[in-house]
C-alpha cells in the first residue's frame, strides 16, 4: 500500500519554527515530484512547495519564499519542510503529496496532479 506518512505539526507563536517530515512507502518515492500542500478551515487546497524527483530544484509559493525550504533525502525515503518566520495565516493542515506529472526543472501546483496523498498534519501558529 503507498503511504505517505507525515510528522511534526503543532502549535507555535508566530515568529517560531517548525519542520514537517514525510515518509514514503509502497512506491518509487525517488521517481516522484513531491509537494507540501496546505487547507485552511473553509478553503481548498493551496500548493505551498515543490520539488523535483532528483532534489535538484525546489519552487515555492510566493508568500512562502524565503521562510520555508523543502528537501528529500531519496535514499531514506523522507520528504522534509522547514518553516521558519511562521505566521497566523500560515495556520493550516499540511499535506505532503508525490506526482509523475513532473520534471526536471518543473512540479504542479494544481492539487489534481498529485497522486498520492498523506494523511496531513496540522500546523497552528498563535501567541
Amino acid at each position: 500500500d503507498v503511504q505517505l506518512q507525515a510528522s511534526g505539526g503543532g502549535l507555535v507563536q508566530p515568529g517560531g519554527s517548525l519542520s514537517l517530515s514525510c515518509v514514503a512507502s509502497g512506491f518509487t518515492f525517488r521517481r516522484y515530484g513531491m509537494s507540501c500542500l496546505r487547507q485552511a478551515p473553509g478553503k481548498g487546497p493551496e500548493w505551498v512547495a515543490g520539488i523535483v524527483s532528483g532534489g535538484e530544484n525546489t519552487y515555492y509559493l510566493d508568500a512562502v519564499k524565503g521562510r520555508f525550504t523543502i528537501s528529500r533525502d531519496n535514499a531514506k525515503r523522507y520528504l522534509y519542510l522547514q518553516m521558519n518566520s511562521l505566521k497566523p495565516e500560515d495556520t493550516a493542515v499540511y499535506v505532503c503529496a508525490a506526482t509523475y506529472l513532473s520534471g526536471r526543472d518543473w512540479v504542479p501546483t494544481a492539487a489534481a496532479a498529485y497522486g498520492y496523498w498523506g494523511q496531513g498534519t496540522q500546523v497552528t501558529v498563535s501567541s
